[in-house]
């Protein structure tokens, strides 16, 4: 159903074009299940630590090859992205940061600090 303006009554993904702050939403919803999927590995690594030298080397084998490594740098970065902007919206709940170029400003500090300090992990790890 169409308004006087030929607009549509319920905007929808179609209507909007993606912008910075609806795209980190996204990213902080999907960063959150890769979290809560990629805790899994972290319990399957812990358990094989616990089990013995034969598990926690075949943890290792798989988390170690070149799959699993990718697969770990992403996780790490999902949660890096997930807690900077955990941090902002935190801000955001003491009323800091609302008007567009603070929100803009804070969304690439938190695509850019958590890019930097997943880099830096890897580096240091």
């Amino acid at each position: 159903m169409k308004t006087s303006t030929n607009r549509p009554l319920s905007p929808h993904l179609q209507v909007y074009k993606p912008q910075l702050t609806s795209v980190l939403s996204i990213f902080h919803r999907g960063t959150g299940v890769v979290l809560a999927i990629g805790s899994i590995l972290v319990a399957y690594w812990l358990s094989a630590i616990a089990t013995g030298p034969e598990a926690f080397a075949s943890a290792n084998g798989i988390l170690g090859s070149f799959l699993g490594k990718i697969i770990l740098f992403g996780w790490t970065w999902a949660l890096f992205y997930h807690l900077c902007n955990g941090i902002r919206h935190l801000m955001w709940d003491s009323g800091f940061g609302f008007d567009i170029p603070t929100t803009y400003l804070t969304g690439k500090v938190v695509l850019g600090a958590s890019v930097v300090l997943t880099i830096l992990l890897w580096l240091v790890a």
